[in-house]
């Protein structure tokens, strides 16, 4: 009985350690069945798009290619900077490509075309060495050497690169020069399959590549893995108009100070970018928006398909405010008198002119030229250059041009008024030498505001610039109780109509000009004149037209329209944006003060004394403006010149006087260190004009508007092509 129960007990165990072990087999499936669903809704729900990008990523990468940049036009719509489509060679790194593979690609197609090797560094020599030698090159470093740099950094790629430098440096010339022209070559053409990204084609040749050579390519593509040929453009202007500025060309890309600002906006490195003015400043617009092409790889991230996503468009073309035959004339107006003026007696400093001519009431620039004669280093031959950027990046003392915003600020400090008299006489401060007019050295000759302008009074300003220093003009007095505000109040003043600060143009690098250091008080004298302070021309342009519209600051501009391509290659594309006038500021002077101090101008042309009398009496339009005279002190680029005393000539106006269209200024630097000179300003002033409206009643005739509807393209005024891979003429500022 004892055993039978024993035998019972036994098997109940049994049943009960079963269950058990079964509970708990079904608890722990329970609990990984939970755990493994829990992780899949993780995956699906919280790292799902995560990991569906990273999908896209690894399978379908974006790949840019190049598309024409905009054209720009004038005003009229005659092309000033055209696209030519040219032969290029590219190739396409794949992530899976080895470097012995690039090289044997490289050394194909070396002999398929004529790559240029100036680009190639001593750095890109040594590293090719390097490759072609490694067993021979890293001997160049003993394993106790190797030993101790490895010690000596933690990182395994520092220590490498230590290594690597070494070796480069113990590179000597002769090793070098085993390389031959071929090898260079094939160096020139890795270096650039070698400097783009994973599955963005990456220009090979693109300048100067022969029908021959693309053929040749074109036809061994089966047997050149990542190698293509299509269709690249280069730049070509038909205007040597500097500030439409330059591009870079696909050898040089995008300039290294700029690199990390471009490659986050999708360019790459090789990209044509604007260099300078027009072109860099309308970038953004000018630049079009690539191709994109979606690359479908495997696994092993190899391409198996390529879908074209995105055609790509070419960029905006922009129409500019310059009117390019009305600039073309203007050139060759100031060049011929700069010349002229260059082969008279006492013009060793001179060698610039400029000339500006806006639309007073919408701030459009028609005409924007500079002039400056500049000597051949290799030849000794002297050559005229494009300086028009020259009209906003430099700037002078402008003489008597500004003593329409003197008369005007004395109205607005309530210290003369319309019609005040006062005597032009000799100016004698305490310890100083008289200071007078030109036309009057020695007398005393009462006038009112108006004969001021019209003869171009020295003395009546003076006494307007001590009257807003709180002082009337005494014989001998001392000026050390003029106002401590004085001067800042006057550059205030005249800052009210552009002088001495910057105008707005829509180009880079604009100058506001030089503050001179008031180190005596009779300098506030020489402020009231244009003596003292420098302006740039684009400068005395904007004051100008302050006046001859009214009041109004109005911002100098040379975008006209913004338009899409050209759908018929015989109208401007659609208009995207038509840019509007935009006022800076409105002087403090009423309208009617301004309207009486344009009837002074009008005298200045007209009137029986007036300083532009000779050049504008007999112009069959009406016109109003000032002349200028600036005795000052050199400062230009020959140093040794320095403080040599020369004299500048400047001259400003408007037309016509009743509802004036244009506004303009010419400003001649360092014209004579001699007494005697000819008024070129006036000339250029005056012959200028006359084309303007020449070219008015000639586009009239010929109904060529610059509407912005339905505008037809016209063909350039001039066969002269320059590619934007010419050399710039030099010119020393």
């Amino acid at each position: 009985m004892r055993k039978l129960l024993k035998k019972s007990n036994n098997k109940g165990d049994s049943r009960t350690s079963l269950s058990f072990r079964m509970n708990v087999l079904f608890i722990s499936i329970f609990i990984l069945f939970s755990i493994l669903i829990l992780r899949l809704g993780y995956l699906q729900i919280v790292k799902g798009e995560e990991y569906v990008l990273e999908v896209q990523r690894t399978e379908e990468v974006s790949v840019n290619t190049s598309s024409p940049r905009g054209r720009i036009y004038d005003r009229y719509g005659r092309i000033l900077v055209d696209n030519e489509p040219q032969n290029a060679i590219t190739y396409t790194k794949f992530p899976n490509t080895k470097q012995e593979e690039m090289i044997e690609v490289a050394e194909k197609l070396a002999k398929l075309i004529d790559q240029p090797t100036n680009r190639v560094t001593l750095r890109d020599k040594k590293d090719f060495w390097i490759m072609k030698n490694k067993e021979k090159a890293y001997k160049k470093v003993s394993k106790e050497e190797e030993k101790k740099i490895r010690e000596k950094f933690e990182d395994d790629k520092e220590a490498q690169a230590e290594i690597d430098q070494l070796v480069r440096d113990r590179i000597t010339d002769e090793e070098l020069a085993e390389l031959s022209d071929f090898d260079l070559e094939v160096l020139a053409i890795y270096r650039e399959m070698s400097s783009g990204y994973n599955l963005s084609p990456q220009i090979i040749k693109s300048e100067n590549v022969s029908d021959e050579e693309f053929a040749r390519v074109s036809e061994r593509l089966f047997e050149l893995p990542g190698v293509n040929t299509t269709t690249d453009w280069k730049r070509v202007k038909l205007s040597s108009l500097a500030v439409l500025g330059r591009t870079t060309v696909p050898s040089k890309g995008i300039p290294k100070s700029q690199l990390y600002h471009y490659l986050a906006r999708d360019y790459s490195r090789n990209d044509r970018v604007g260099e300078s003015y027009f072109e860099s400043q309308y970038e953004e617009l000018l630049q079009g928006r690539k191709s994109v092409v979606k690359n479908i790889t495997n696994r092993k991230g190899e391409v198996i398909d390529t879908v074209t996503t995105f055609d790509g468009e070419p960029g905006k073309d922009l129409v500019t405010t310059i009117d390019i035959e009305l600039q073309a004339a203007a050139e060759k107006i100031v060049e011929q008198k700069l010349l002229e003026a260059k082969s008279k007696g006492g013009s060793s400093l001179l060698d610039r002119a400029f000339y500006v001519m806006m639309n007073p009431k919408t701030g459009e620039i028609l005409a924007m030229v500079g002039k400056k004669i500049e000597k051949d280093p290799d030849t000794g031959k002297t050559y005229v250059a494009d300086y028009s950027y020259g009209t906003f990046t430099t700037a002078y003392e402008v003489g008597s041009t500004v003593k329409a915003a003197t008369l005007l600020m004395g109205y607005k400090e309530g210290v003369v008024k319309p019609g005040t008299r006062l005597i032009d006489q000799p100016i004698k401060l305490a310890g100083t030498d008289p200071k007078s007019s030109i036309f009057n050295r020695s007398g005393s000759i009462p006038m009112n505001d108006l004969t001021a302008l019209e003869r171009s009074s020295n003395s009546y300003m003076f006494q307007v610039a001590m009257k807003i220093g709180g002082l009337n003009y005494r014989y001998n007095m001392s000026l050390k109780s003029l106002r401590d505000d004085t001067l800042q109040r006057m550059r205030n003043g005249y800052a009210e109509f552009g002088l001495g600060v910057r105008t707005g143009i829509d180009l880079p690098n604009e100058f506001a000009g030089f503050q001179g250091e008031m180190d005596t008080p009779g300098k506030i004298l020489d402020l009231a004149i244009g003596q003292f302070d420098t302006y740039t021309p684009l400068q005395l342009a904007q004051y100008i037209s302050t006046i001859a519209n009214g009041g109004y600051r109005v911002q100098p501009r040379l975008l006209k329209e913004v338009r899409e391509p050209s759908e018929d290659g015989k109208t401007l594309g659609p208009l995207v944006e038509e840019v509007q006038p935009k006022i800076l500021n409105r002087i403090s002077n009423p309208e009617d003060e301004v309207n009486y101090v344009k009837q002074g101008l009008r005298r200045v042309y007209v009137g029986n004394q007036g300083t532009a009398r000779t050049a504008f009496a007999n112009a069959p339009y009406t016109a109003a403006g000032k002349t200028g005279t600036a005795e000052v002190v050199y400062y230009g680029p020959l140093r040794e010149k320095w403080r040599t005393r020369t004299i500048t000539l400047t001259h400003v106006g408007f037309a016509p006087y009743e509802n004036p269209e244009v506004a303009y200024a010419v400003v001649i630097p360092w014209v004579t260190t001699g007494d005697t000179y000819t008024s070129y300003n006036n000339q250029i002033a005056r012959e200028i004009l006359d084309k303007y409206f020449e070219l008015k009643y000639k586009y009239e005739s010929n109904k060529i508007t610059d509407q912005t509807v339905n505008k037809e393209i016209l063909p350039p005024t001039t066969d002269e092509k320059i590619d934007e891979d010419t050399e710039e003429k030099v010119v020393n500022e």
